[in-house]
């Protein structure tokens, strides 16, 4: 079932409240703000820190940077690395969060990238293929992948989860 953007967007948002919430607090607290470098997210993860009343107290900035010349322009990530690795790839996901530190008043990036569908996938990298990677300053906190399974929606929002869980990790492992 395709859903229209006015549907998906608030979908996401509940299952993510408590989460996002958690993440304000330790930021705030810290004095330290986040942004985003995303892909096949289109800006979910950005949209969902935002949907917080009081976010531009600790989120700065969220890039969508969908095609390969976006990743390039926008955040600096050689073609040629790219051309190497395939935008969806570890090394491009790490480089998107590097580029994101680098050009934005930030501590803390996410970067995600990846085939969410239903479309696009191949042998070596099918549908679900999702690639995040987290920064702090300019130490690599850590780059994974994942495998989602599911439509589009469920692809992109399982994607918005890891990534923010993931921050709120480091974010309560850093305050311990």
């Amino acid at each position: 079932m395709t859903r229209s953007i006015d549907e998906e967007i608030p979908m996401l948002f509940p299952d993510e409240s408590e989460l996002i919430e958690r993440i304000a607090l330790a930021l705030i607290q810290r004095k330290e703000r986040m942004g985003t470098a995303e892909s096949c997210t289109g800006g979910l993860i950005a949209a969902a820190c935002t949907s917080l009343a009081g976010s531009s107290q600790w989120f700065e900035r969220g890039v969508v940077s969908y095609s390969n010349e976006a990743k390039t322009e926008l955040l600096g990530v050689p073609a040629a690395l790219i051309g190497l690795h395939g935008a969806v790839s570890g090394e491009v996901a790490e480089q998107m969060a590097r580029g994101l530190v680098a050009h934005a008043p930030i501590d803390w990036a996410i970067a995600v990238t990846g085939v969410a569908g239903p479309g696009g996938g191949t042998e070596s990298k099918p549908v679900g293929t999702v690639w995040l990677a987290l920064m702090h300053g300019r130490s690599r906190i850590r780059v994974w992948k994942e495998h989602f399974t599911g439509d589009r929606h469920e692809v992109r929002a399982r994607t918005v989860r890891a990534g923010l869980e993931a921050l709120c990790d480091a974010l309560e492992d850093r305050d311990s």
